[in-house]
């Protein structure tokens, strides 16, 4: 065990010893307080509340993603009705992976920014093209207050008859594709999303591509130790933005039996 308090969380500042931890012939002269770290502010790069994957994939008629309810502590699941599709306006979701703090706060400051183009009355909305571009300025100049391993945003839209869907991180990587995945769904779920929907973007209806993500959501829970079965669908398309309440997978662990080496061995 550390028994140096100075040294929980910060590196150890040897001209300061509070608790009187040196032997007496070590204890420094200056006694006055002076932390190193005090003229800043310091920010977490090691994130404690996090969540995983974030699906989402164009069909004939707009854009649906599709998210998990758990937030993790650590290797803990420890909250599992978060809401991680986040309606922006009229026409745009955005669905985050990676630390829940930094999304609470990128949630606050596009709420401030809805509120400030309805307060101006000038007749212009933001859609889906626009909040990815501010995103993408705003991730950029703040990667030094956030952890760039652990913030991925998904954003989906439709507004004048085109559906929008687009990447954005925190290393200044942006791009747009009609199947797009966030966390371990980038390894696991992304190649299942481009064999059903790459292609036949303008012929998927929309229980086609809830199907086809309803599956990736079921394979994720399989293979992701960080899942959760219960989930939202967000919709976007001419009507506005629909997400649903928190639904729950259909799961079967009998084929687990079979497998040498868990549960019932097989010759």
């Amino acid at each position: 065990m550390d028994h140096f308090p100075t040294n929980w969380g910060r590196p150890r500042n040897d001209t300061w010893d509070p608790y009187a931890t040196y032997p007496i012939h070590q204890r420094p002269q200056n006694h006055q307080p002076k932390d190193r770290f005090a003229e800043g502010v310091q920010h977490t790069q090691q994130p404690i509340v996090t969540g995983t994957s974030v699906l989402a994939i164009k069909f004939k008629d707009g854009v649906m993603m599709a998210a998990d309810n758990l937030a993790s502590y650590g290797s803990l699941a420890r909250f599992r009705d978060i809401q991680r599709l986040h309606p922006v306006g009229k026409y745009t979701v955005l669905g985050a992976g990676g630390d829940m703090s930094d999304f609470q706060y990128i949630q606050s400051i596009l709420d401030e920014l809805i509120v400030d183009e309805l307060a101006a009355a000038d007749g212009h909305t933001l859609g889906p093209k626009e909040i990815h571009n501010y995103l993408a300025e705003v991730m950029y100049s703040r990667r030094s207050n956030m952890n760039p391993l652990w913030n991925s945003l998904l954003v989906g839209g439709y507004k004048d008859g085109k559906s929008f869907l687009a990447y954005v991180d925190l290393l200044g990587t942006t791009y747009t594709a009609s199947t797009l995945a966030t966390g371990y769904g980038a390894y696991i779920a992304q190649p299942l999303l481009r064999r059903a929907v790459e292609g036949r973007e303008n012929e998927l209806t929309a229980d086609e591509a809830r199907k086809i993500l309803e599956d990736s959501m079921r394979v994720l829970f399989y293979r992701d130790a960080r899942s959760l079965d219960q989930y939202q669908i967000a919709t976007i398309t001419a009507d506005g933005v629909h997400i649903t309440e928190s639904r729950k997978l259909e799961t079967a662990w009998s084929f687990a039996e079979g497998i040498r080496g868990y549960g019932a061995q097989t010759q």
